[in-house]
Formats: C-alpha cells, sequence, structure tokens
C-alpha cells in the first residue's frame, strides 16, 4: 500500500507510519454466484407487472450485485422513459420490495429498473483499501466511495472533484460514509502532504479525530469558531496562490514539484521585482530570493453546514463560495455534509459551485431534486446507499462501505501514537473580535504608527510572533493584528510563515 505513493513523495515523511489495513474489520465470505434461475424468474415476473401497467418491452440485461440487481428494460417503440419512471412505486409494490429506483441507461437504448435484493451483503472498507483499484490509483486525494451495482471498487479522486456536497437523511449511512472518505486518505497520506480542518458543530461526529497529526487546529464545535477558520481557509487560499505566483507555476502539485528539486538541489528561485523610482524617474528593480516550502494538501470537512447556515447563512455562504470557485488550484478541498438539504441549506450559489455531489437516501422526492436535481434518491435503502453524481451530472449509484466506530477510534489512536499535531493558532483565534476592522493604519490621527511601535516592542522583546498574541497583548481585533504582523513582515522585523505557519522575530527589541 505504501509503495504506492510515487506521486506523493515531494515531502520525506520522517518516520511517520502510514495505518496497517488489519486495523479494520476482516470481511465475511460472500456468496460465490448468483442463482441464474432466480434472476430470470424475477426478470419474467418483472415484465408482466410492467405489461400490466401498459409498458412494453423485454428485460435484455441482468446484471446482479451486492445490494441491488439492475434490470435492463428495452421498451418497445413509442414508450415514454418518464411514464416507466414515474411507475417506480407502483413496481415496488407490484414486485414485493422496500423500494425501486427507475432511470435511464446512459448511451443505450434501455431503462434501468433496480431491484433490491432479498439478502444484502455488506460492503467493507477493508475490502475497498486493500483493492488493487485503491492501491494503484494516481489520485493525489484518493477517496473510497464504494462498490457500484455490479460490486467493482469505485474510488474517485477529491482533488478532481474538486469539492463535494453530501446530503442524506438520519440513518442513511452518511456519518459512516464521511468517516469512510476521511479514512481513505489517511491511510495514504502522511501529516506532510495533507493537513485537515474538521468543523462539526454537532459535537460527536468528527471528535473522535481529535489530535491525529493531520490536524491545523482542534475539531471545531463552536459555530462562531467555525466561521473564523473559513476565513482563515479563504486567506490562506489567497497566500498560497501569492506564493505560487512569485515562482511562475498554475496549481500545487508543480509548485511542490518546483520546491522538491530546488531543496534536492540546495538551490533557491531569484525573480526581479521593481522597488521605486530613482530621480530621473526610471524604475529600480532589485532581486528577490525565493526559498519555496512544499505546501501540504488542505481538506476542509463540515459536518452539518444546515447550523451553521442558522448562525451566518451570509459569511459562511461567502466564504464556501470563494473556496470553491478558486481553491482547487491551492490545494484546498471542501466536503460539506447535511441532513437536512433544503433551498434555504443548499443555496444556489452553493450548488453552483459543488459540481459533485452524493446523495444518500433522502424522505422526499423535493429534497433529492434538490440535491441532485432529479428524483430518486427518496428510493435509496439507507445503510449507505447512494447515488454519485461527478461533475458531468452523470449519476451513479454505489454501495458506501462500513466502517464502525471502533475502527475509527483504532486508526486515529495510532495516528496520535505517531506525534503531536502542530496546531496553527491563527485557524480558530479571533473568534470574540467585534471590532471589524479591516482599515489601515493611519485612522485616527496617527494613532497607528503608534500602535506599530507598541507591537513590534512586544513580539522583539517576547520573540513570539503570531497574530493571536499581538491580539491578546494589545487587547486589538484579530483583522488589526493580522495587518500588524504583515507590516512587520514587509519590513523585516519577522520573517514570512513557514508550511507549519510559524515566524521567526528577524529584529532585536528596540533600545
Amino acid at each position: 500500500l505504501r509503495e504506492a505513493q510515487g506521486a506523493f513523495d515531494f515531502v520525506k515523511t520522517g518516520g511517520f507510519a502510514l495505518p496497517e489495513l488489519s486495523m479494520l474489520a476482516k470481511p465475511k465470505p460472500r456468496a460465490s454466484q448468483f442463482d441464474e434461475g432466480a434472476l430470470r424468474q424475477n426478470a419474467q415476473l418483472l415484465e408482466s407487472v410492467l405489461a400490466e401497467f401498459g409498458v412494453k418491452g423485454a428485460i435484455d440485461q441482468i446484471r446482479p450485485g451486492p445490494v441491488v440487481t439492475l434490470y435492463e428494460l428495452v421498451p418497445a417503440a413509442g414508450v415514454k422513459s418518464a411514464r416507466v419512471v414515474a411507475l417506480s412505486d407502483d413496481i415496488a409494490r407490484s414486485m414485493s420490495v422496500a423500494a425501486c429506483r427507475v432511470s435511464v441507461v446512459p448511451g443505450r437504448n434501455a431503462i434501468g429498473i433496480e431491484l433490491p435484493n432479498a439478502r444484502r451483503e455488506t460492503v467493507y472498507l477493508r475490502d475497498l483499501l486493500g483493492s488493487s483499484e485503491y492501491e494503484k490509483t494516481s489520485s493525489a486525494l484518493p477517496m473510497a466511495l464504494g462498490e457500484t451495482i455490479g460490486g467493482e471498487p469505485y474510488i474517485a479522486d477529491l482533488s478532481k472533484m474538486p469539492h463535494l456536497l453530501i446530503a442524506g437523511t438520519t440513518g442513511s449511512g452518511k456519518s459512516v460514509g464521511v468517516n469512510a472518505m476521511i479514512l481513505s486518505i489517511l491511510y495514504r497520506l502522511p501529516p506532510e502532504q495533507c493537513r485537515f480542518i474538521m468543523i462539526d458543530p454537532k459535537m460527536l461526529e468528527l471528535s473522535v479525530y481529535d489530535g491525529i497529526p493531520h490536524l491545523l487546529a482542534p475539531v471545531v464545535t463552536d459555530p462562531k469558531k467555525a466561521i473564523v477558520a473559513l476565513k482563515w481557509t479563504v486567506r490562506e487560499m489567497e497566500d498560497r496562490y501569492r506564493r505560487m505566483s512569485k515562482i511562475g507555476v498554475r496549481n500545487v502539485a508543480s509548485y511542490n514539484e518546483r520546491a522538491r528539486e530546488a531543496a534536492a538541489k540546495g538551490e533557491h528561485f531569484e525573480r526581479t521585482v521593481q522597488t521605486g523610482f530613482d530621480d530621473a524617474g526610471r524604475p529600480i528593480y532589485e532581486s528577490e530570493k525565493i526559498n519555496p516550502e512544499a505546501m501540504p494538501y488542505l481538506v476542509v470537512i463540515i459536518d452539518e453546514v444546515a447550523d451553521l447556515m442558522m448562525v451566518a447563512g451570509k459569511d459562511v455562504e461567502g466564504a464556501v463560495q470563494r473556496l470553491a470557485q478558486m481553491a482547487r488550484a491551492a490545494g484546498i478541498h471542501l466536503v460539506m455534509a447535511t441532513q437536512r438539504p433544503s433551498v434555504d441549506v443548499i443555496t444556489g450559489t452553493i450548488k453552483a459551485n459543488f459540481p459533485t455531489r452524493i446523495s444518500f437516501q433522502v424522505t422526499s422526492k423535493i429534497d433529492s431534486r434538490t440535491i441532485l436535481g432529479e428524483q430518486g434518491a427518496e428510493q435509496l435503502l439507507g445503510q449507505g446507499d447512494m447515488l454519485y453524481m461527478a461533475g458531468g451530472g452523470r449519476i451513479t449509484r454505489l454501495h458506501g462501505p462500513f466502517v464502525s466506530d471502533g475502527e475509527v477510534e483504532a486508526v486515529a489512536k495510532f495516528l496520535r501514537e505517531q506525534g503531536q499535531p502542530q496546531y496553527l493558532e491563527e485557524v480558530t483565534a479571533g473568534a470574540d473580535d467585534e471590532d471589524g476592522d479591516e482599515g489601515g493604519f493611519d485612522e485616527g490621527g496617527g494613532s497607528g504608527d503608534d500602535l506599530y511601535d507598541r507591537a513590534v516592542a512586544v513580539v522583539t522583546r517576547d520573540k513570539k510572533a503570531s497574530t493571536s498574541y499581538v491580539q491578546r497583548r494589545l487587547q486589538i481585533g484579530y483583522n488589526r493584528a493580522a495587518s500588524l504582523i504583515e507590516r512587520m513582515e514587509n519590513e523585516g522585523v519577522v520573517s514570512p510563515a513557514n508550511h507549519a505557519g510559524k515566524r521567526e522575530v528577524l529584529a532585536g527589541p528596540p533600545p
């Protein structure tokens, strides 16, 4: 498993050991084959049921799977597919099954009718993570979503999605699905290559991951701090774009490649920048040295976005919109989940920026249309049964893997034993900032310079160069403290932040 990480060797893992598959539960043996006679008998019964409702056609192919069986109906000439789709409830009743989903088979003159099996097989995460599809994938952020109707593993790449919106009612398997997605990444990438910000207003779902080395901040449960964390992520995105533009690359993978090459050769980049004009009005140029450090992928997981929208809908929507539109090239990816896929939670703006979506079982056709744009999610079977809509709008039915709380705790405990997380105070600092000061330093008759001098004195004396420290010592708002630190960086008092967000104090204390 670890040998399949060729695409991710840009940072040495420093002795970090990835989790073993043995921490996950062994799958139970499955039935080796399906009863062809029973399947054909079911197909004939289905044909007669459809004929009773005036739908003529023949069952062409039967595709059995671990949870449902797909019967492909080739309709007679003149039969409208919308009419067959509308009969899903009647087909389920006549076939004596809990639910039936009907959809057009893409690229073929066939209508797919999905009926649940009498005996449902469980899909285990260990099967997916041990599959050749997962081991051989070149995906930057591989996520084991589940198995297809035919039982093949389905591995998606979060970095290409590039953001994921998940909906599902209570008991649909949404939380287990989110855990499986997180573990898929934790089994592949050490903290140097991928970091997480986890926002969990429900306080229960993601708390098991508290303290793992991959976290940038403790699991955020306070909605106000969650909004601050999202705003910090926007600033981090902008900072990453500035760093990438300085060496002329277009995405985080290229940046890390260049950083790795420079580190191997012991070199640095140089670029010429204009610093002003001379007395004759001619531009003055100086050479700037740049030492790029590899930037890890950053995955932001929000477990219940409805709670955040209730507290501060506009702030959340604004931050999410900016990240969804721009964060892909910076290596920042969002995974948002909600129990309530109503239009006040999943707004048009959010939907437009999340082309990749997953719907577990929902309660109504309206909810299904809100999340996917079409009905069908209300006919799912629960317990991990999902519809996955990729960017092009094509929908695939998948059966999500089961992973127990004990397995998640075992993996999290193993990761915690690898080392302490390097938290960044700035991620959640400033939640109580009420002054909202976005202005410059020259407001208030020159008091800005006085404040800056006090900040420099505090930082150089105490040798602590963090925004939250300046904020606490001077009792000012977060935005103003961040501006002071940026000014110190521009004037050479403190160093630029490294990959862990730490700064060095370069200047001595004032006399």
